[in-house]
C-alpha cells in the first residue's frame, strides 16, 4: 500500500466536482443497499430479468417503488434493460452474468453488496455521533444498529471462510499442526460480531472447540442460529462475557481477535487478558487494520476509507468509555507493538501474509 506524494489543492471547481461525484456515489451505494435488503437482486438472479410488476410480486415490495429502483439501477449501469425503448410498465431487467458473485453470494470473495449496508449502518447515528463530537463523548455499539453489525461480518465472512483456516492460522504453522492434533485443541474468539470467524475456525480444524466472546447480545444471538446453521453448534460455543474472567486463564492454545482492538476503550486491558487466556508459551493473534506507517496527507484509497470509518464509527464507538485509548480505525502498527508490550507480550511479530487491509500480529507470553 502506496501513500499518494502530497500535491496542491485542487481548485475550487475540481473539488465541487469531486464532491458531486462523491454524492452521485454514495446515492448508488444506498440503492444498492435498497436492493440487497429488499431481496431485488437475489429475486433477478433466481427467477431471471423481470418487469417492474414481476419483480415486485417476486418479493412483496410495490410496483411503483419497484419500478423507479430498477430505472435507477439500469441508469447507473448495475442492471441491464433489455427494451428501454418500451412503455415503463413493459421494461424488462436484468442482473448481467456474474453480477450475482458480487450482489448475492455472501461467500463469493468478490462480495460487495455488505459494504453498502456497513456503510448505511454508519450513517445511522449521525444526530448522536454529532453531539459525541461536541462533548466529547461517544457512540454506543448499539445505536449503530443490524445494519452494521450485519454488514461488517458480510464483508469479512468470504475472508474468513476462504482464508482464515487456509491461509492465515496455517501462516503459524506450530499453530496450525497444534489445532490438527490430538488432545482437542482449544481456541478463543474474542469480539467475534456475528460468529464467521469461529464457525471458519470450526469449518478448517474439525477437532477445534472455539468459545467466542462478545459483549453485544444482539450478535451473540445471531451467532448462536448461525452455528446452527453451519453444522458446527456441537463445537462452537458463543458467550456474552468478558474475556477477562480470571476463570478463563489457560484454558486455550490460541486466542484471537480480528479487526476489534482498535475499537476497545482500553485496549491493553483486552490484550493483557488474551495473554492470561492462552498462558505460558501460548499465542495470540491479532488480525487489524493494515493502514500506513505514519501521517501522509493526501493518503491512498485505504487510507481515506479507514478515516472514514474512524470518523463516523470506530472513534466514536470507543470513546463510549472514559477513560480511552481513543484509538480509532488508523491503528499503526507502532501503536499495536506500543499496546502489545504494555501488555505483557514478549515478543511480536508482524506475519508475512500479503493482504489490502489487514496486517497480521502473532503474539507471544
Amino acid at each position: 500500500m502506496q501513500a499518494i506524494d502530497p500535491v496542491a489543492p485542487a481548485s475550487p471547481e475540481a473539488l465541487g466536482q469531486r464532491l458531486f461525484g462523491a454524492t452521485v456515489a454514495a446515492l448508488d451505494l444506498f440503492a444498492v443497499h435498497l436492493g440487497d435488503r429488499l431481496g431485488y437482486y437475489r429475486a433477478l438472479a433466481e427467477g431471471g430479468p423481470a418487469t417492474a410488476t414481476e419483480l415486485a410480486e417476486r418479493t412483496g415490495t410495490a410496483e411503483r417503488y419497484a419500478r423507479e429502483w430498477l430505472e435507477q439501477q439500469a441508469v447507473t449501469g448495475i442492471l441491464g434493460c433489455d427494451n428501454p425503448e418500451a412503455a415503463a410498465g413493459d421494461r424488462r431487467f436484468r442482473l448481467p452474468a456474474g453480477y450475482e458473485a458480487v450482489l448475492v453470494d455472501p461467500d463469493s470473495p468478490t462480495a460487495a453488496a455488505p459494504m453498502a449496508q456497513i456503510v448505511a449502518g454508519c450513517v445511522k447515528p449521525l444526530p448522536q455521533i454529532l453531539a459525541a463530537f461536541r462533548s466529547g463523548g461517544g457512540v454506543p455499539y448499539e445505536e449503530y444498529g443490524d445494519d452494521l453489525a450485519e454488514g461488517q461480518a458480510g464483508t469479512t465472512r468470504p475472508q474468513f471462510r476462504h482464508q482464515l483456516g487456509q491461509e492465515w492460522l496455517p501462516a503459524m504453522t506450530d499453530v496450525h499442526a497444534r489445532l490438527l492434533a490430538e488432545p482437542l485443541a482449544r481456541v478463543a474468539d474474542i469480539g467475534m460480531g456475528l460468529g464467521w470467524s469461529s464457525i471458519a475456525i470450526a469449518t478448517a480444524y474439525p477437532k477445534v472447540r472455539v468459545d467466542g466472546f462478545d459483549l453485544d447480545e444482539a450478535s451473540v444471538a445471531a451467532a448462536r442460529a448461525n452455528a446452527t446453521a453451519a453444522g458446527v453448534a456441537d463445537r462452537v460455543a458463543f458467550q456474552v462475557r468478558d474475556a477477562g474472567d480470571p476463570d478463563l486463564a489457560g484454558r486455550y492454545d490460541l486466542a484471537l481477535a480480528i479487526e476489534c482492538i482498535h475499537d476497545m476503550p482500553n485496549p491493553v486491558a483486552v490484550l493483557g487478558a488474551m495473554r492470561r487466556l492462552v498462558g505460558a508459551g501460548g499465542t495470540v493473534l491479532i488480525v487489524d487494520e493494515k493502514v500506513a506507517d505514519r501521517f501522509v496527507a493526501p493518503g491512498d484509497d485505504v487510507e481515506r476509507y479507514m478515516y472514514g470509518f474512524s470518523v463516523l464509527h470506530c472513534l466514536p464507538v470507543g470513546m463510549t468509555e472514559q477513560p480511552s485509548a481513543a484509538t480509532g480505525t488508523v491503528i499503526r502498527e507502532s501503536t499495536m507493538r506500543r499496546y502489545a508490550a504494555e501488555a505483557g507480550f514478549a515478543a511480536v511479530e508482524t506475519l508475512p501474509i500479503a493482504h489490502d487491509f489487514f496486517r497480521f500480529y502473532r503474539m507471544t507470553g
